[in-house]
């Protein structure tokens, strides 16, 4: 009896793991195309501008995230003033993953380069969030012909303390992880992304409709969830032995972060990286958490024209944008 109701418990798992996978996956939008950059497709979704006043823009996204997360805070106040690239990295959103070099931000950056390029794109402003600050980096290192400029938004491109969360541990496991990722991750995750989406804004309030329109569920799939723990995983020890190259990045670069982020902590990697880069140019950004391409995005914005050659006032916007949020922090 006990063996019966153990299976049939097990059976209601794999059925109910696969219904909410079903809820969670998203039709792509007509925009989206997966182009073929060797031997494995990378979505993307390219909107041209007909008369551009900034040069071509590459958007990389975060951890947890798809192209739609930066579709969300920047296509309506860049949307016919430059050609923009979001782009799926390898393993999320709608890209495949490709060869085990693409769980690395070194293989992330090639696949993008070689996307940029199947596009027709010679050269870009790389905007990036998060964990796409690491890609970013390697983009910048392995690709410096390619980059007109860098705007890194919360970046976590060093050694952190304390490792990496425990679903992330048990994800990565070869056998096990596939398990978890498949009848865990799906119910729990959509039992928690409502407090989970709140936590990254924090302590800034999470725009409405964030998570329809940034299609954030999507990272709660079973492949993408292991393809995420393992970048996560991966990217430790891809800091500890590639953060002693970034010396030799030369675009013009801009570095914004907030400093009561509690996801990335701004003084290991934004202050670090500040040091770092000649030239580089640091707004932190007082009472502001993660989500720094969306609450900070008029600021990127300056940022990108910045390092495009354009005069902008990044430090008279960067107290402006303050007071704003300061305001929101005590609504």
């Amino acid at each position: 009896m006990i063996k019966a109701s153990a299976k049939l418990l097990a059976l209601l798992s794999v059925v109910f793991s696969i219904a909410v996978s079903q809820v969670l996956a998203v039709a792509p939008s007509g925009e989206e195309e997966r182009i073929d950059v060797g031997g494995y497709r990378m979505n993307s979704l390219y909107l041209r501008a007909k008369k551009p006043q900034l040069p071509p823009i590459v958007f990389i996204h975060g951890a947890s995230a798809n192209l739609y997360d930066p579709v969300f805070s920047f296509r309506e106040k860049l949307e016919s003033r430059a050609d923009l690239l979001f782009v799926d990295r390898p393993g999320h959103g709608r890209s495949d993953r490709g060869g085990p070099e693409n769980a690395f931000p070194d293989g992330q950056s090639d696949a993008i380069a070689a996307l940029m390029k199947k596009r027709g794109i010679g050269k870009a402003v790389i905007v990036s969030h998060s964990f796409g600050g690491a890609v970013a980096a390697a983009f910048a290192l392995r690709h410096p012909d390619m980059v007109l400029g860098l705007v890194f938004l919360s970046p976590a491109v060093y050694p952190w303390p304390g490792g990496i969360a425990w679903y992330y541990d048990a994800a990565k496991v070869p056998v096990s992880g596939a398990l978890f990722s498949a009848l865990v991750v799906p119910p729990v995750g959509l039992a928690m992304i409502n407090g989970a989406t709140r936590s990254v804004f924090a302590p800034n309030p999470r725009p409405p409709g964030y998570i329809t329109k940034a299609r954030a569920l999507q990272a709660l799939g079973p492949k993408a969830f292991r393809d995420n723990a393992i970048d996560v995983a991966n990217l430790l020890e891809w800091t500890k032995t590639n953060s002693p190259q970034y010396g030799r990045i030369a675009a013009p670069t801009v570095i914004i972060t907030g400093d009561t982020d509690s996801v990335v902590s701004p003084d290991i990697h934004s202050r670090h990286l500040a040091r770092v880069i000649k030239g580089a140019r640091l707004l932190v950004i007082h009472n502001m958490g993660h989500k720094s391409d969306y609450v900070a995005r008029d600021l990127a914005v300056a940022a990108i024209e910045t390092v495009a050659g354009k005069p902008r006032d990044l430090r008279k916007m960067a107290a402006a944008l303050e007071t704003s949020v300061a305001g929101d922090h005590e609504k």
